[in-house]
């Protein structure tokens, strides 16, 4: 059950829990203790000698406990917040970062404001905003960048659209590096990627569908990389999705440059095959790419190349999947399933529980400057109780998103999240 809560009071005990806190590298029997809206102790063995006389009791029956994902890109449909809160806290996403292309685009003052503000009155999760990088994010002239960061902007992006001149993006990245801030760039090559609508290779031939080669990832990332050593710059790769790309990004970090990138769940679950017969809701963008760049994903996350897991959280109306291949729309949802389908590298061995966790608490926080992502005193109480093992399907009925896109449609997983709580609040339990 979802609900929006008036603010916490008093002292709140989660006791006999697993604590997993990936930042400190816990994982430890115990519990956490609230006051207010705050974590007042998170540590193994509390509560050995009882719990305090003043505080309401939740027992997480021997479950885990973890800080609250933190997922650093979704897309918000129109001004639905109230769903996008909806869906958040149900896949335990306790703080979000939306890409600038709502309606308005996130380009001055006012829209900063907004999205903050429409956020906190849907009073479930919290969404910081991406600055659009350029005005109206038509790739030409640059966005008052140092105002929507006085303003909240987090970070900075054209979104789904790539910086495609490299004049601009080089000015960019110059001035993001006077200031310190990040640049997200979603990388292909618009030219390249004109009139395609899946990856190139066997399977789109087979299916007499337009591709979109490797190369215009390639292209882009490979620019950049040497535009953000020329100029200094901040550099954050959106969405990596070949093993190429991979290459090119350890390389770039081995000569000490500052760049970053994440990937989203479909790039290391999912191969091109899952388009099957015409499957809209795997249409994605980037596209879902060969069997050999989806292993070599896991091996980027594996190896710490990857830094962090975004949902690509992208809602899109029945309206507008439910076409023929070629005209429907990019995108798929993503915070529902985002915890269970990273569990499955944890259950496959690839990494360990508090490695996974990381990658969708902690190390996004850390990226972006948030104040998320631990199990620490003094800071929000912002955590999720979930079962590691809970299998369930991904069906349009379990779903809370009004939208139902999703890749993993009819997916078997393992994974749930039992409650979330954000500022000591109880806005998600599945038991309830």
């Amino acid at each position: 059950m979802i609900q929006k809560l008036p603010e916490a009071k008093g002292k709140c005990a989660f006791v006999n829990a697993r604590l997993l806190d990936p930042a400190t590298g816990l994982d430890a029997t115990g519990g956490v203790l609230t006051e207010g809206e705050f974590i007042v102790e998170a540590k193994a063995g509390l509560f050995k000698d009882g719990v305090p006389d003043d505080a309401t009791i939740v027992d997480c029956e021997g479950q885990c406990l973890a800080p609250g994902l933190v997922d650093m890109r979704i897309q918000i449909s129109g001004k639905d917040f109230e769903n996008v809160g909806e869906s958040a806290v149900a896949g335990g996403v306790t703080t979000a970062v939306c890409l600038p292309n709502t309606s308005p685009i996130i380009d001055d003052r006012a829209v900063v404001e907004f999205v903050a503000r429409a956020a906190r009155q849907a009073g479930l999760v919290k969404v910081y905003p991406y600055g659009a990088l350029t005005k109206a994010m038509e790739g030409r002239e640059l966005a008052e960048m140092a105002m929507l960061a006085k303003h909240g902007a987090v970070g900075f992006t054209d979104g789904n659209k790539a910086i495609a001149n490299a004049r601009t993006m080089s000015q960019a990245l110059s001035y993001a590096a006077t200031f310190g801030f990040i640049l997200i760039q979603h990388p292909e090559e618009p030219t390249l990627a004109e009139d395609g609508v899946m990856n190139e290779g066997e399977t789109a031939t087979r299916l007499g569908l337009t591709g979109i080669p490797k190369e215009a990832e390639l292209i882009i990332i490979e620019r950049d990389l040497r535009l953000a050593e020329m100029t200094g710059g901040r550099l954050h790769i959106a969405h990596v999705s070949t093993a190429e790309s991979l290459d090119l990004i350890r390389r770039a970090k081995d000569r000490g440059l500052t760049v970053t990138c994440d990937t989203a769940p479909p790039y290391f679950a999912l191969n091109e095959t899952a388009v099957g017969d015409y499957r809209t809701f795997s249409k994605l963008s980037p596209p879902l790419r060969s069997e050999a760049d989806r292993e070599a994903i896991i091996g980027g996350l594996k190896d710490g190349t990857i830094d962090a897991i975004a949902s690509d959280h992208t809602p899109k109306s029945e309206d507008m999947k439910r076409l023929p291949f070629a005209d429907a729309a990019d995108g798929g949802l993503g915070m529902e399933t985002l915890l269970a389908v990273t569990l499955e590298l944890v259950h496959n061995g690839h990494l360990t529980l508090l490695e996974a966790l990381g990658l969708i608490t902690q190390q996004p926080a850390d990226l972006l400057g948030l104040p998320a992502g631990r199990l620490k005193p003094g800071v929000a109480a912002d955590f999720i109780v979930f079962d590691p093992d809970r299998g369930w399907k991904v069906t349009e009925q379990v779903l809370r998103s009004k939208a139902k896109n999703t890749p993993f449609d009819g997916r078997p997983v393992q994974g749930r999240v039992l409650k979330t709580v954000i500022d000591a609040r109880m806005v998600f339990d599945v038991d309830a």
